[in-house]
């Protein structure tokens, strides 16, 4: 890096239905305020996953790589990039503007503060955490607030993620409320949570973990869950803590396994979780864990908000894998 802040240039990806527009709208208040700083600044937007992964992608293959690359966005906009980025060593800054923001709350970028998240980007302290990497079978489709219709990202390969891959019942909610135009923000996810309370919740699931702290051996787990979460970081949807131990820097993933429960639980479980309580039920269990290959019928995965695929899937912590500018 170069000048007097330490960064002479920044990749900006930006994406107009992030937040409803709010994304767009944080990068170029951030924008301005990395130029009025001398910074180079590049934007890029793609119209869809797979484009906007080729041209960051793009960007960092050139003679002139950038110094920091901007997500002004949401976790799915973060974990299209991540595609691109990720084993590059070029530092990820956050401009929080989606509808959950859950990497930003867990790393203490301010959320509804684009000046401020600018400054980070150029006096903060670079940061290694983890990643998770997702290998899924293919979906039977799906759409997500980034123009993704099942896996869009364009790359081969297991695919990246930042906060939390849900399966089963809360993945099938975030692939309704991603199609939803009403109501916005995360009331979208209660509605589209109601609907999918009418269909079948607990399904035969499978977990074979491996990497468990303390053990030399896999452990496996059969029982029937209404969903199972795998958790970089302690939060999704916009702050629902449901990994409530995850640690972004521990090289673990934490899988929590919502059991098979009644809807009358179910109903009083999801208010809990959509306000950031931690919750112990009966039916949940917790474990940590390098890597967990999770089977399940016909149940959807998504990572970071965006569709990836169906199960079977192997998740695997890549420790270390993102450097990342924090307060």
């Amino acid at each position: 890096m170069n000048g007097s802040t330490g960064v002479g240039s920044v990749l900006m990806v930006t994406n107009p239905l992030s937040g409803h527009g709010r994304g767009q709208a944080a990068g170029a208040v951030a924008a301005a305020r990395l130029r009025a700083r001398g910074v180079t600044v590049t934007e890029v937007c793609g119209i869809s996953a797979a484009e906007s992964v080729r041209l960051v992608r793009d960007r960092l293959t050139g003679d002139a790589a950038p110094d920091v690359v901007v997500c002004a966005g949401g976790d799915g906009l973060v974990c299209i990039t991540l595609q691109a980025l990720a084993g590059t060593g070029v530092p990820l800054g956050l401009v929080p503007g989606g509808t959950g923001n859950d990497l930003a709350r867990e790393l203490g970028v301010p959320q509804d503060d684009p000046i401020s998240a600018a400054d980070i980007v150029l006096g903060g302290t670079v940061r290694a955490i983890d990643l998770g990497a997702a290998d899924a079978a293919a979906p039977e489709g799906g759409s997500s607030e980034s123009g993704t219709a099942g896996i869009g990202f364009g790359i081969p390969g297991p695919i990246r993620f930042a906060t939390v891959a849900g399966t089963g019942f809360d993945a099938r909610v975030t692939l309704r409320a991603n199609l939803m135009r009403f109501p916005r923000g995360r009331l979208r996810y209660t509605f589209a949570a109601v609907r999918e309370l009418a269909g079948r919740l607990a399904v035969p699931y499978r977990l074979e973990l491996s990497g468990v702290p303390g053990q030399s051996v896999n452990s496996v787990v059969e029982t029937e869950a209404v969903m199972v979460a795998v958790g970089n970081t302690r939060t999704y949807g916009g702050g629902m803590l449901i990994c409530p131990d995850a640690m972004v820097d521990d090289g673990l993933l934490e899988v929590t396994v919502v059991g098979a429960m009644s809807r009358r639980d179910m109903v009083r479980l999801l208010p809990a979780l959509s306000a950031g309580k931690r919750v112990d039920h009966p039916a949940l269990s917790r474990y940590r864990a390098a890597a967990v290959e999770l089977r399940a019928p016909g149940a959807p995965v998504t990572a970071d908000g965006e569709p990836v695929g169906m199960l079977p899937t192997t998740f695997r912590a890549l420790p270390g894998a993102l450097p990342v500018l924090v307060p």
